[in-house]
C-alpha cells in the first residue's frame, strides 16, 4: 500500500504581486514569550509557581514587554501565580501580561478577577477555525464557527466594565489558521473587530498561528500578506504570528511571516512547546542580531539563560541548538579549524567593532558570552591546526607552522586510539610527552657552557664554549666543542659521538610566563644526512638551554 495518497498539498493562497519576496527584516517585532503557558502546558512536569516567579523575572530581564502568563480560570495554580505577580507588584511599568481564556462567562468572569489590579493586560481569547476542526471537533457550519468567536467577544464586554476596557486589550486567534481556507480567516477576524472595536490608538490583536505546521514557509507569507492587505483598517490591528515546528521549519515561517507584514511574535526560549515545539524566540532573535538588527532582547549571557531554561522546565539544550548549543561553536573538521584560527589571529589586530568575518562563525561567540576555548576541539578527524591553536591560546607554546604536521600527526594518532574528543590537558600533556621530554637514544648527563670573549678566545669575535657529559644508546661520551652560542657549540661537539649526523635547519623560540615564571621554549628542525626532517622542542630558563633540550628531543624523534 501506498501512503502517499492520503496527504494533500494546501491550497494556494490568491496573492497577486507579492510583496514579501523582496523585503527585508530591519526591526525587532513585537515579542511576546509564551513560554510560562503553551511551554509550561507541554513539560512532563509543569512547573510550580515559585519556579514561574523566577522564569517571569528572567522573561524580564531578557527584554520582553509582553509575557503570557497562563490560564488563571482552568487552573488553582496559575490563578495564585498571577496573583502573586500583581499582588507582589513583580510586573514592571512596561511590561503587559497576557492571559489565554476561552470565551465561556464564568472562566471569563473568573479571569477578569485574577486580573484584577494589573495595570495593563492582554485578554487572549481563540477558536479552531480549520475544516477539519469545523467537521471533526464541533460539528459546525463556517457560520456556527464564526458566532462562537463573536458570542466570544459579547461575553468578555458584558464581564469588564469601562475602566476595564481602558486597561484591557484583545487578542483573538483563529486557532489552526495555516489550515484554514484564507478568506474565511479574513472574514471572522473581521468579525471579530466589528464586536470589539478598535482604533489606532487601541487597537485589536490578532494572532496568526501555524497551530500545525503543514505547509513551505513562503506559503504561510502569503497567508499572512493576503490578510494584510485584506483586513480593514489596517493601522487598528497588530498582526502576530505564533509559529510551529512540525515541519523543522518553524523560524523560517515566522521570518518570512515578519517579511509579508506581521508586526509581533510569539514564542518560547529554545523552542520549547507541545509535539516539536513552538517557535525558538532565542533563534529568530539572534538572527537579526547577526544582521546587524538590535533584536531588543538581552542574550549576552545565553549559556546562563541556557542553564536557567533548564533549571525551571527540565528541559535541554541540544547541541547543535543555533548559538546556545554546546557545539555550535565548535569545529572538529581540520580545515574549518585552520580557517577559524586563521580568522581569529587577523580578528585580533583589528579594531574590536571590526565587521565580523570569520570563516565558520556566524557571528562573535564573544557578544553572546560564549567563549573562544570551545571554538576547536579536537578528535580523529580534525586536522594539524586545531591542535596548535589549542596549545597557543590555552597554554602560551606558539608551534612554528612547520611543525603543525608532526604535532597533527601524534594527535590524530592519540585520537584514533582513544575513539573520542580529546581534551585541551590531553592535547598538551602529548606534547610535552613527545616533545619537551622525549625519550629515546640521546641523553644530556651534564651540561656546561662558557661564554668566551674576544680576549679569552683565538677568533675575533666571542664564542661560546660547551662541555657535556651525554648518553647514546648507554654509553657515556665526554664531548666540549666551540661555537657562535651555545646551540652551535653543542651541536658542533655532538658531531664527535656516534648520534645521527644533523644540521639545524629550523629554529625558533619564544618566551611564556611573566615575571620570574617567565621560560624560553625553543622549537629546532633538524635535517638528517640522509634528507630526513625532525622536530623537537625545548623549555628551560635559558634560551641556549631551551634550543639545546630541543636539539636533543628532535633527536629522540628518529625511531
Amino acid at each position: 500500500m501506498n501512503p502517499m495518497g492520503k496527504y494533500a498539498p494546501i491550497a494556494d493562497i490568491p496573492l497577486q504581486n507579492r510583496k514579501w519576496p523582496s523585503q527585508k527584516i530591519t526591526k525587532a517585532p513585537v515579542w511576546c514569550s509564551v513560554d510560562l503557558r503553551d511551554g509550561n502546558q507541554a513539560l512532563v512536569n509543569p512547573m510550580g509557581i515559585e519556579t514561574k516567579l523566577a522564569f517571569f523575572d528572567l522573561l524580564v530581564k531578557l527584554g520582553f514587554k509582553e509575557i503570557e502568563v497562563g490560564f488563571p480560570a482552568a487552573s488553582d495554580t496559575e490563578y495564585e501565580f498571577i496573583r502573586r505577580l500583581i499582588d507582589e507588584n513583580r510586573i514592571p511599568e512596561d511590561v503587559t501580561i497576557q492571559v489565554l481564556c476561552q470565551a465561556r462567562e464564568k472562566l471569563v468572569k473568573k479571569t477578569i478577577e485574577c486580573l484584577k489590579g494589573a495595570p495593563r493586560a492582554i485578554f487572549h481569547i481563540y477558536n479552531s477555525t480549520s475544516p477539519a476542526q469545523r467537521k471533526y471537533t464541533f460539528g459546525k457550519s463556517k457560520e456556527e464557527i464564526k458566532q462562537i468567536a463573536i458570542d466570544g467577544v459579547k461575553c468578555i464586554k458584558s464581564c469588564i466594565s469601562e475602566e476595564d476596557r481602558k486597561r484591557i486589550r484583545l487578542e483573538y486567534s483563529p486557532e489552526s489558521f495555516s489550515m484554514t481556507e484564507i478568506d474565511y480567516a479574513v472574514e471572522i477576524c473581521e468579525a471579530v473587530k466589528a464586536e470589539w472595536g478598535c482604533s489606532a490608538s487601541e487597537k485589536i490583536i490578532f494572532n496568526l498561528p501555524t497551530t500545525v505546521e503543514c505547509s513551505t514557509p513562503n506559503v504561510y507569507a502569503d497567508q499572512i500578506e493576503y490578510f494584510c492587505t485584506h483586513i480593514s483598517d489596517r493601522d487598528s490591528v497588530i498582526v502576530s504570528t505564533h509559529c510551529h515546528n512540525d515541519r523543522g521549519t518553524g523560524v523560517a515561517s515566522c521570518e518570512l511571516g515578519l517579511l509579508a507584514g506581521a508586526d509581533r511574535v510569539e514564542g518560547c526560549l529554545f523552542g520549547n512547546g507541545e509535539r516539536t515545539g513552538n517557535l525558538d524566540i532565542v533563534n529568530v532573535a539572534l538572527n537579526m542580531f547577526s544582521q546587524g538588527v538590535d533584536p531588543k532582547l538581552d542574550f549576552h549571557e545565553i549559556e546562563k539563560v541556557a542553564e536557567l531554561y533548564t533549571e525551571y522546565t527540565g528541559m535541554n539544550v541540544n547541541p547543535r541548538t543555533p548559538y546556545a548549543g554546546e557545539l555550535v561553536f565548535t569545529a572538529f573538521s581540520g580545515s574549518h579549524q585552520d580557517a577559524i584560527r586563521k580568522g581569529m589571529a587577523a580578528r585580533a589586530k583589528m579594531d574590536r567593532n571590526a565587521l565580523w568575518d570569520v570563516p565558520y562563525l556566524l557571528i562573535d561567540p564573544h557578544d553572546i558570552g560564549r567563549q573562544y576555548e570551545g571554538i576547536i576541539r579536537i578528535n580523529s578527524q580534525s586536522g594539524k591546526g586545531g591542535a596548535a591553536y589549542i596549545l597557543e591560546q590555552d597554554y602560551g607554546l606558539t608551534l612554528p607552522k612547520a611543525m603543525h604536521p608532526a604535532l597533527g600527526d601524534v594527535i590524530k594518532h592519540a585520537a584514533d586510539k582513544a575513539q573520542r574528543e580529546l581534551k585541551p590537558a590531553e592535547i598538551y600533556d602529548l606534547f610535552v610527552k613527545q616533545w619537551l621530554e622525549a625519550k629515546g637514544n640521546l641523553e644530556i648527563m651534564d651540561l656546561a657552557e662558557t661564554h668566551l670573549d674576544a680576549k679569552q678566545n683565538s677568533q675575533s669575535e666571542a664564542t661560546t664554549l660547551c662541555r657535556a657529559v651525554v648518553g647514546w644508546k648507554g654509553k657515556q661520551f665526554a664531548i666540549g666543542e666551540k661555537g657562535n652560542g651555545p646551540l652551535d657549540a653543542f651541536a658542533s661537539a655532538l658531531s664527535k659521538t656516534p648520534a645521527p649526523k644533523f644540521s639545524i635547519t629550523a629554529f625558533h623560540e619564544h618566551s611564556i610566563g611573566t615575571g620570574n615564571d617567565t621560560s624560553a621554549v625553543a622549537y629546532v628542525q633538524i635535517t638528517c644526512e640522509k634528507g630526513s626532517q625532525y622536530w623537537g622542542a625545548g623549555k628551560s630558563t635559558s634560551v641556549g638551554r631551551a634550543g639545546i633540550d630541543a636539539v636533543v628531543s628532535a633527536i629522540n624523534q628518529i625511531s
